[in-house]
């Protein structure tokens, strides 16, 4: 694979989503359509992707980050056209092969490229299309064979004769072409047709009348073909993509005994004997131990989760959390947040940008927000790191084995030292010393009577 290349489609506006996106741009899983495509030919073997933008093109370069080459198709004139746009870059790969997908067919995988590319090259042919057996083929373009086996036809619906349309084996706008013969083809495309555009399916036409072989490949699952034209299209995407993912774990060892309320992104890691408990999202780059409990009622994304930890109504954004670590319930773990192992973190508490140390508490009512918390630290009920000014966030520094007493405020930039103590309702603004109990509230005064004298309500 390493000298072939990739041209990915992703022009498309899509007018039936009623968007104001890029339709490759639509999530399934919480990840745009294009991101399955370009990580399926990723991991394939394939590293020369060049993308075809045109609608909100801007979007897409966005996304796509620089890492892929793009080119622009300014007017959608149909996938001819589109490869037509690509063509310096199937010319600086002559030699070998290109791979055309579409950005909006999401569930193609690795495994249905690389299967296919050895039928492409074990059978000499100059273009292989990517195929897949149907219940029901309405509306696909149908493989015709010959007698050998090899492709005759791809023959659209609207032309097709009822014989024809008896086959269920279609086509799924994905194919590999000899990068020479696909160059030999590209100029010769017209679109004298109704709707005047440039079909990428006639270009395989002309090569089998330049005396050249096409030929299928059919791949191992009818989902490589699955798109989305409109949002309940995409709604059944979804849940077609949800199962799959959903069965791959439970098939590894993840016990998710309520999945119709569990959705677990594409690139999620789960270690086996993990509990996922109804109504819980897990997405984007987020590893799991094993042996942890997540949910009910938990969003945890783009984050490294530790075995045997428990996580209940909790939100956890970019953030790491070490063993055996209990959390919840109603609980944000805000991003770049690392809880260490055999913390607790209890019912409304807030975490955001620090370092909670290894058995530390922090049991209810609490917001640490940019603060380094050492080991076996006891924060009170209502305390507060006060981390901004107005200006500008300061860190607070809290020594291992200190004691926070309740409805304590720790103005930033503020420490307290190692067994350090603060009294309950205090509100401290310089360093405590290790071993130090810190008070800093005013003496309680007792007016004699105030209430009968000033009688601030009525009484019953």
């Amino acid at each position: 694979m390493q000298n072939n290349c990739a041209v990915i489609l992703a022009a498309g506006q899509g007018k039936r989503m009623k968007s104001n996106h890029a339709k490759v741009m639509c999530e399934v899983l919480f990840k745009p359509m294009l991101g399955w495509v370009l990580d399926a030919v990723s991991d394939s073997g394939i590293t020369d992707i060049c993308t075809v933008v045109g609608h909100c093109g801007n979007e897409v370069k966005e996304y796509l980050n620089g890492i892929f080459p793009v080119v622009e198709q300014h007017e959608r004139l149909g996938t001819g056209h589109a490869v037509m746009q690509a063509k310096d870059f199937i010319m600086e790969h002559e030699d070998y092969h290109v791979l055309v997908l579409c950005g909006d067919a999401p569930l193609i995988d690795s495994k249905t490229i690389s299967d296919s590319y050895k039928t492409h090259i074990n059978n000499s042919y100059a273009a292989t299309v990517i195929s897949a057996v149907v219940k029901n083929p309405t509306g696909y373009g149908r493989i015709v064979r010959n007698d050998d086996g090899s492709l005759k036809a791809i023959v659209e619906q609207r032309d097709a004769d009822e014989q024809i349309k008896q086959i269920n084996e279609i086509n799924s706008g994905a194919y590999w072409f000899s990068c020479s013969a696909l160059l030999n083809v590209l100029d010769k495309l017209s679109n004298n047709n109704s709707q005047g555009e440039y079909y990428l399916t006639d270009a395989i036409s002309l090569i089998i009348e330049n005396g050249l072989t096409a030929g299928s490949h059919i791949a191992h699952s009818e989902n490589v073909v699955v798109g989305a034209n409109d949002r309940i299209q995409l709604a059944a995407l979804n849940e077609l993509a949800k199962n799959m993912i959903l069965e791959r774990h439970m098939l590894n060892g993840v016990d998710i005994p309520f999945p119709d309320s569990v959705f677990i992104g594409p690139d999620v890691i789960i270690g086996r004997d993990t509990k996922i408990l109804p109504n819980t999202i897990i997405k984007g780059k987020t590893e799991i131990g094993s042996d942890c409990v997540i949910g009910p009622n938990s969003l945890v994304a783009d984050s490294v989760i530790n075995d045997y930890t428990k996580l209940n109504n909790v939100q956890c954004l970019q953030s790491e959390i070490d063993d055996n670590v209990t959390i919840g319930p109603f609980v944000q773990i805000r991003p770049n947040s690392h809880i260490m192992s055999k913390a607790k973190i209890g019912d409304f508490v807030e975490i955001k940008n620090s370092v909670i140390g290894v058995g530390t508490k922090v049991p209810h009512l609490t917001y640490v927000g940019d603060s380094d918390v050492g080991a076996n630290v006891n924060f009170g009920c209502g305390c507060v790191t006060v981390n901004y000014d107005g200006q500008v966030k300061s860190r607070c520094n809290i020594g291992d084995n200190a004691f926070i007493g309740c409805n304590t405020n720790l103005i930033a930039p503020v420490k307290v030292g190692n067994n350090a103590y603060t009294a309950a309702g205090s509100t401290i603004t310089d360093e405590v010393p290790d071993h130090a109990l810190a008070i800093a509230r005013s003496r309680q005064t007792n007016i004699k009577d105030w209430v009968k004298i000033k009688r601030p309500r009525k009484q019953k």
